[in-house]
């Protein structure tokens, strides 16, 4: 056999309609509710692992640069997990690249970590199951479990490393939502997720927003299921709003919204009651905002973003596949 392995991997971005804050474990990063997301199709991460016996340590490259010691020791503790789970006694050459804004608030950590996972695991020529490749991926980023699969994914409430992991609920096909992200900050956040769900027990909302999650989660789950966009949308903004409620009243307090977000939420709001366009929007750990709607409205939603500001930079993503293999990246 070769003295080298090579696998690369390619996952997608996801956006939460019920959203991950907060573990009942934080070194298996097991969540403190289950969630429910939609793969973003042009949002994604591919990453090239090459295992090797002459490498002496693992090192890592983001977007062509060498990472700093802090991603290092972070994708190195992942890969620790990886060998252990597989065999395997070798370091790794790891290279990623994204196409979107990192750590901004659109899960570039759940696309990362997928993708890491998978092409980790590719490359030592092993096969892991959709389950167990969800759960190793939630132990690197919790959000990373769901972008192992594909379309609308129910990541589950668990409380033992194999009963904590994503699954498809529904095909990507299935509803033809788009996501209009209004990108307002590429500015890397100042505290990450990761930081922000050690302290989110310390809020005394959080034990409410947690206690009441299930009851939404069924309640996005069969709005998606009867693609009946009035429910989804009251829930969806109600679910982000909690979320960024326990963030402001942790300790200390996350103030990740900004004046054009709240000036953003306004307006979807307004659109959707006063104009009947379907948008509702969503925010993950950061100021940009998620304005989700139906194909037929998207370009409305784009035209009346760039309407209200042009400093705002637009995406778009309809909902994406699962992370899957790769040939010929690198």
């Amino acid at each position: 056999m070769s003295n080298n392995f090579i696998g690369t991997a390619r996952a997608h971005s996801n956006i939460a309609f019920i959203k991950y804050w907060g573990n009942i474990d934080h070194k298996l990063r097991l969540p403190s509710n289950s969630s429910i997301s939609m793969n973003l199709s042009d949002l994604y991460t591919t990453t090239r692992v090459e295992w090797s016996h002459a490498y002496q340590t693992d090192s890592l490259k983001i977007n062509g640069e060498k990472s700093d010691d802090k991603a290092l020791a972070r994708v190195s503790e992942h890969l620790q997990r990886v060998r252990d789970r597989l065999g395997i006694n070798m370091f790794a050459n790891v290279e990623s690249k994204n196409n979107f804004p990192m750590g901004t608030g659109i899960a570039s950590s759940a696309s990362s970590f997928a993708a890491l996972t998978l092409a980790a695991v590719e490359a030592a020529n092993k096969t892991l199951s959709e389950r167990e490749l969800s759960a190793l991926a939630r132990c690197g980023s919790g959000s990373a479990s769901r972008s192992i699969p594909s379309g609308y994914a129910q990541w589950h409430f668990g409380t033992t490393h194999e009963t904590s992991y994503a699954e498809t609920f529904v095909e990507h096909d299935y509803w033809d939502l788009v996501d209009v992200i209004a990108i307002i900050s590429r500015e890397h956040k100042k505290t990450g997720s990761y930081a922000g769900h050690g302290t989110a027990d310390t809020s005394i909302l959080q034990s409410v927003r947690v206690d009441s999650a299930e009851k939404r989660l069924e309640l996005v789950k069969d709005s998606i299921k009867q693609r009946d966009f009035v429910s989804f949308a009251d829930v969806v903004e109600e679910d982000s709003n909690l979320m960024h409620s326990v963030m402001m009243t942790s300790r200390p307090p996350l103030f990740y919204w900004q004046p054009l977000s709240i000036e953003i939420m306004t307006s979807v709001r307004s659109w959707r009651e006063n104009e009947g366009i379907q948008v509702c929007y969503t925010l993950d750990a950061g100021p940009n905002v998620h304005c989700i709607c139906v194909r037929s409205d998207a370009e409305k939603v784009i035209s009346k973003l760039e309407a209200l500001s042009d400093t705002i930079e637009i995406r778009t993503s309809s909902a994406g596949r699962g992370s899957y293999i790769v040939e010929n990246e690198y």
